[in-house]
């Protein structure tokens, strides 16, 4: 069986705090000395005895928990970095999308970085001629086409640079979560772009929180855990595992001291969650349309200025439903002092079609700097509700959103269709 990727025992290793620019003689001895008597460096594992292969023209999915080691796997696969550990064989040309922009000169334009792209990957410019049209076309930056880079907004240094990855005909092409960033019908675009690259016998490796993207794309995923694979299978049934591990971790309530996977500097901290009905007693389910509260209670350690808490809520897939922050909503918090304390947000009706939803939490200042921010550490179960007043339950099965609307009637002769 031919494989475009195959990887056995990879690990990268990091020591927290080490530096890599080069040092002269002196800076090395005084370093030295420095070291002398200090504790040992923390060592961190991103990535730890990874082994798995990719065949020719299969699309990969790869899941899994911020900070499990996903974008790191890109990186060496794609060279960007190099693994402590282990062996990479990869058949044929590489294009990555792990940032946005990756690979573009700041300072040449759009124009000049196709062909700069094009040359990295070992095209002639007759070959990148023949392709210029289709890239610029969907990437839709035409009319900024001979505008230096640096002046291009994100969404626009993102559809060129998939669109470059995607139509310089790699054989292998490496995606990250940057898909997000974009909109829907971009997203739209991008995902097709995938499919079409498995039919022709490319390679792709998709890394995404969208679940639904992944098993909409993938027939196999792999899911990522603290650095290791800690399943490779269908991805229907690697996704079902993955997610059932949300779930789980609720079972013990909302206690939000004890999630150990969450980043920050943690000057303050969410402490725990709670649901309310508007009389203040607490809720464990939650009926389409309800009035509720949620009510989070935090916990710093120092004097913070300025916090913005952000609320967030996810379907089981990972599909996006809203974000909500006390900065978009402009209210602002000039400081919180030392100690514990709550923070409530009132919903006035959540119009959620019933199912199993997950939040996500995040206290951040100007910068930004991110004092907590953890995904998933909450859900949401919405029952069924007589929405419409019609005695009539709603279901899932009619979409996302619940939307108040009326109906109006009129049989009349006057009612006529507008010529």
């Amino acid at each position: 069986m031919d494989y475009s990727i195959s990887v056995r025992n990879l690990s990268k290793r990091y020591k927290l705090g080490e530096t890599h620019r080069e040092t002269t003689f002196r800076e090395a001895l005084v370093n030295l000395f420095k070291r002398t008597g200090k504790k040992p460096a923390e060592i961190i594992w991103a990535v730890r005895d990874v082994s798995f292969d990719v065949k020719d023209g299969e699309v990969l999915g790869i899941i899994g928990r911020n900070g499990a080691g996903k974008s790191t796997l890109l990186k060496l696969l794609s060279k960007i970095t190099y693994a402590t550990t282990g062996d990479i064989a990869v058949k044929g040309r590489i294009a990555s999308l792990l940032e946005v922009g990756t690979g573009f000169h700041q300072e040449l334009s759009g124009r000049e970085n196709i062909y700069l792209s094009g040359s990295i990957l070992g095209m002639k410019k007759r070959e990148i001629d023949e392709r210029f049209e289709d890239i610029v076309d969907f990437s839709d930056v035409r009319t900024f086409l001979d505008t230096p880079i640096k002046r291009y907004s994100t969404g626009m240094r993102l559809r060129l640079g998939f669109a470059v990855a995607a139509h310089l005909d790699p054989d292998v092409l490496l995606v990250d979560e940057v898909l997000a960033v974009g909109d829907a019908g971009f997203q739209k675009k991008c995902l097709n772009a995938m499919r079409d690259m498995r039919t022709t016998g490319r390679t792709v490796l998709f890394v995404s929180h969208n679940m639904a993207a992944v098993e909409n794309l993938c027939h196999r995923a792999i899911w990522i855990d603290s650095g290791r694979i800690r399943e490779d299978g269908g991805a229907r049934d690697v996704i079902k595992s993955y997610l059932s591990t949300f779930t789980e971790s609720q079972t013990a309530g909302y206690d939000l001291e004890k999630i150990q996977s969450r980043r920050g500097s943690g000057d303050i901290r969410y402490t725990g969650i709670e649901f309310l009905r508007p009389d203040g007693t607490p809720s464990q389910l939650v009926t389409t349309g309800d009035r509720f509260i949620v009510r989070l209670y935090y916990r710093a350690r120092s004097k913070v200025l300025n916090p913005h808490f952000g609320f967030q809520i996810t379907t089981e897939y990972g599909t996006l439903v809203t974000e909500l922050s006390t900065w978009l909503s402009g209210f602002d918090i000039p400081a919180i002092e030392p100690g514990e304390g709550h923070i409530d947000l009132e919903i006035a009706s959540l119009n959620l079609m019933p199912s199993l939803y997950f939040v996500s939490l995040w206290i951040e200042g100007v910068g930004p700097i991110h004092y907590d921010v953890l995904e998933h550490c909450a859900s949401i179960d919405v029952t069924p509700a007589d929405f419409y007043g019609a005695g009539r339950e709603m279901s899932s099965r009619f979409g996302l959103i619940a939307v108040p609307c009326e109906w109006r009637f009129d049989h009349s002769r006057d009612s006529r269709q507008p010529s």
